[in-house]
């Protein structure tokens, strides 16, 4: 989940590789022999007990096939612990670090607060493009320096209350944004100036229903060939705001849905709006399946890939990719073993399907997606697909992390509340405000 998780267990045969791979310093820089008796320090941002026992499990795991690395975990820690750590840099900081936040990866390898993984790569022989599925591999890179490896992932698709479905006369999931509009509009009950139902909640605050969520479902591209904001050119976006803002008021308006939406219990308790049944279809990402049953919902739970623009029909299938990355804090003095523990969580088949089980998250390597111990049911096997779609996609990395996201979700609000009305003109003044945060930043 956003902000959820993934890992567990070594063949004896990759024991070699794992204790020989970075002993060499000439390539890494790194110094320190990964065969001495050493303790490095992992910082991580679960901090839920299943998901901490699932970690710590994990890291028994490795202390076990590697005896002379102790490992001490401290969870709970967020971007913000992360970065103020770096930047004091010193011996009391971590040596392997971990963030939920993909979108900040451009900042993580621009800036150098994550160091280059790729002397490690090599030195490991690690062909990535085929462990790695191409998007995980995207949003732990930029401009071709790696600082990040993906530690399990999330996908999002369509959750749809199968009851309701059956009770409205529909058969089967929606596969194009038309067909959704009129399932979304056939779901909906009114109850007075309010819902007794309803379809599915639009609105950009609405529980993951973010714009770049949205924008997945199209072929686009944020950026042109010289790293120009391209959302005032590409067709794409004017496109999604446009259908976004036709579905707001087809189902009530945006005051309406709002008033609705603040009825709503925390997107991470049992009172989740899906869950309750006050609406019938929920954007998500592949946790909810196991929230939703943890909760008691009393009804059969279907999922689905998100439907695509209208003439993109052959692309169906596809979603939004994201994850937890893991990466080596530049400072650490012990990177040769650090590098031990990022290799063993991120690509050890055993250790990533043992994660992913125990947190309900996507694998990220085509070895763990494919291993017959991954516990698959057929509600989860939709996002293990659409996690190996070729055209699922992420937004690319920024020297700014997040910000142009945020900029153009800000214009989003704006919109679909009727603020800004010009759609044109709105998208190209958010452009040109990408672009200048974009060359301060530089």
């Amino acid at each position: 989940m956003p902000g959820m998780p993934r890992k567990a267990v070594l063949a004896a045969a990759s024991i070699a590789l794992l204790t020989t791979a970075c002993t060499g310093q000439s390539d890494t820089g790194a110094t320190d022999d990964p065969n001495a008796s050493t303790t490095i320090t992992f910082w991580h941002g679960w901090s839920a007990p299943a998901e901490v026992k699932a970690i710590q499990a994990n890291i028994d795991r490795f202390e076990k096939e590697h005896p002379n690395i102790k490992v001490k975990v401290v969870g709970n820690i967020n971007d913000d612990k992360l970065n103020q750590a770096l930047r004091a840099g010193g011996s009391s900081g971590p040596d392997v670090v971990s963030s939920f936040t993909t979108s900040n990866i451009g900042k993580f390898c621009s800036s150098g607060a994550f160091a280059d993984l790729k002397p490690f790569i090599e030195k490991s022989k690690l062909d990535l493009d085929k462990i790695i599925p191409k998007p995980m591999l995207e949003y732990t890179q930029f401009e071709g320096t790696r600082c990040a490896m993906p530690l399990l992932g999330d996908a999002y698709g369509l959750y749809y209350n199968k009851d309701a479905f059956k009770k409205a006369g529909i058969k089967a999931p929606p596969k194009t944004w038309s067909e959704f509009t009129e399932v979304a509009k056939k779901l909906t009950k009114t109850k007075g100036d309010s819902y007794q139902q309803l379809g599915f909640m639009p609105n950009y605050h609405g529980y993951e229903t973010v714009v770049d969520h949205y924008m997945s479902q199209w072929d686009h591209a944020y950026f042109d060939k010289d790293g120009k904001s391209s959302i005032a050119e590409d067709p794409a976006f004017a496109e999604m705001f446009t259908y976004q803002k036709k579905l707001v008021d087809s189902l009530g308006g945006f005051q309406k849905l709002e008033k609705y939406r603040n009825t709503f219990g925390d997107e991470w308790g049992a009172k989740h709006p899906f869950q309750t049944g006050q609406v019938a279809m929920q954007l998500d990402g592949e946790w909810r399946l196991g929230m939703a049953k943890d909760a008691g919902v009393k009804f059969d739970i279907g999922t689905a890939p998100m439907p695509v623009a209208d003439d993109e029909v052959d692309e169906y299938g596809k979603g939004f990719l994201s994850g937890t990355v893991m990466g080596i804090a530049p400072q650490s003095k012990k990177q040769n073993a650090a590098w031990e523990l990022v290799k063993y969580m991120t690509t050890d088949t055993a250790a990533v399907v043992a994660f992913a089980n125990a947190i309900h998250n996507v694998p990220s390597t085509f070895a763990a997606l494919k291993s017959p111990d991954l516990t698959v049911d057929p509600g989860f096997k939709t996002f293990l697909d659409i996690a190996q779609n070729p055209h699922s996609n992420t937004p690319p990395a920024s020297v700014n992390g997040s910000t142009y996201q945020t900029t153009l979700q800000d214009f989003g609000y704006q919109y679909e509340s009727g603020k800004a009305k010009d759609l044109k003109a709105g998208l190209k003044k958010t452009a040109d405000q990408i672009d200048r945060d974009i060359e301060q930043a530089k």
